[in-house]
């Protein structure tokens, strides 16, 4: 599947709250999509996506991102805030959910 392919609400929950800290952090969020079938499977791999960096050591953070890490906290921050707004997601109906 692709970015457009997903509802308004986890775009923005997600690729949008990514976007305001790094677009780095964007673009390995968007390029999970490909590996998906749905947005269901998208909002539980990004999930986990994020759970994951937020382990990330410095030596992996700064891999992941190609050698410029954000700051640690900001990035912290920004990955809980993209998890709540995922618990938020999986509470509305798909059938609820606003699609372009």
């Amino acid at each position: 599947m692709d970015t457009d392919d997903l509802s308004r609400e986890t775009y923005e929950g997600i690729l949008i709250e990514a976007e305001k800290l790094t677009h780095d952090l964007t673009l390995h969020f968007g390029v999970l999509s490909g590996d998906c079938k749905n947005e269901t499977e998208y909002i539980d791999k990004a999930e986990k996506l994020a759970r994951e960096i937020m382990k990330g050591g410095d030596w992996e953070l700064d891999d992941l991102f190609w050698g410029n890490p954000p700051d640690k906290e900001r990035l912290s921050f920004t990955l809980q805030k993209i998890i709540g707004n995922i618990e938020k997601i999986k509470e509305i109906p798909i059938e609820k959910r606003h699609y372009d």
